[in-house]
């Protein structure tokens, strides 16, 4: 099987998953071509990640948000407005994809929740297997815990899961459990955990662990920290108008995103503080680590994956970051989610079976539509 990856550039997230499905497909003989990352002004493609693949990469410009002045919650109106004035430009990315596609002469296309591969999918209809990944899609599963204090942001985020996965023969959910198949076309799967981590041994330090993509929440941990200058804190970050390992005070460290020392810090912590991406929060999980979620304001999916992994035991929730929630957490002992190492550790047969399967992908997508019931406000 020859592969093309059209991923999403906004988060570590997709990003890492992509990296541990490329080494999955290259150990059974398959070839990731070329891997198209969605990308902005706002952000570069990670050192680790072009390190890693081995993939040719092609950057389009793809839709993404916008923050507020204080860097922490999206604004949807701007989020709107922007996105839709770069519409012209979009498009003739689409062209690009398409090129790419067509030179690759690839058989298959993942989508790892980029809404302009939704679109190409959609408008080009490549006549090759499509296939999308995130745990966003579990959203259509009736096990899925949605918060119902934000119909419009409800809205929105299943809206954003139809036009990501358009017209897509398979689309696999990424979940934090094993649950029961619902639809031949939406399939649960473990989550994609990179094989560094799989291989780590942990052991519990002395220091609590963040992570924040967003640079304005590094300054509430400041805050915090100024409150409480005992606990030892280390905060990965992207900001990058400070150096690297850049302490503002003693027993506080913040250090630029860096892949291969993050998974060695979070395997050394005591406990674990992020806002709630799903990938980082299964990697915690997998470690055995105490975690507490703080949802970036406005980013409905996250509010969701943390009443999702609260639900399954992973850890608690906080509105903002005040640590003594985690260390309050950490001192109860928690035992960690049971049988969640053994069903991650199952991620390569299942998801290799599910890309594999050609079967599954005779299925008949010309005539596929939205249904009401994905897009009402008060129904799942």
């Amino acid at each position: 099987m020859r592969a093309v990856f059209i991923v999403q550039g906004e988060g570590r997230g997709h990003m890492t998953q992509a990296l541990a499905l490329e080494e999955m497909l290259s150990s059974m003989g398959h070839q990731v071509s070329d891997i198209v990352m969605g990308t902005c002004d706002r952000r570069k493609i990670p050192k680790f990640f072009l390190e890693r693949t081995s993939a040719t990469i092609h950057k389009v410009e793809s839709p993404n948000f916008h923050f507020d002045k204080e860097h922490k919650s999206i604004d949807v109106k701007t989020t709107f407005r922007k996105n839709i004035t770069q519409i012209p430009k979009y498009l003739k990315e689409l062209k690009t994809i398409h090129k790419v596609v067509e030179s690759s002469r690839a058989d298959t296309i993942i989508n790892f929740y980029d809404v302009l591969g939704g679109f190409y999918f959609l408008l080009y209809k490549p006549q090759v297997r499509r296939i999308c990944i995130a745990h966003q899609y579990l959203a259509s599963h009736s096990e899925f815990p949605f918060n119902e204090a934000y119909p419009l942001q409800k809205f929105l985020f299943k809206l954003n899961n139809q036009l990501t996965s358009s017209f897509a023969h398979k689309k696999l959910a990424l979940s934090f459990k094993k649950l029961p198949q619902e639809s031949a076309k939406l399939k649960v799967v473990p989550p994609l955990i990179r094989r560094e981590v799989l291989k780590l041994k942990p052991s519990k330090g002395d220091y609590i662990l963040a992570y924040v993509v967003n640079k304005g929440y590094g300054s509430d941990i400041q805050k915090w920290h100024a409150m409480n200058p005992k606990v030892k804190i280390h905060c990965f970050w992207d900001n990058f108008d400070k150096p690297d390992e850049w302490s503002p005070r003693e027993n506080i460290t913040f250090h630029h995103i860096n892949d291969r020392k993050f998974i060695s810090y979070l395997a050394n912590c005591a406990g674990y503080v992020s806002t709630a991406g799903f990938e980082s929060i299964c990697e915690a999980m997998y470690l055995g680590k105490p975690i507490m979620m703080v949802p970036v304001k406005g980013q409905y999916e996250q509010l969701c994956n943390a009443l999702d992994a609260q639900k399954v035991g992973a850890g608690v929730i906080g509105k903002e970051f005040q640590i003594e929630k985690l260390l309050a957490h950490i001192s109860q002992k928690p035992k960690g989610v049971r049988g969640f190492k053994t069903w991650a550790r199952s991620n390569k047969k299942t998801l290799l079976y599910e890309i594999e399967d050609i079967e599954s992908h005779k299925v008949t997508v010309e005539n596929e539509s939205w249904s009401s019931r994905e897009l009402t406000f008060n129904n799942r």
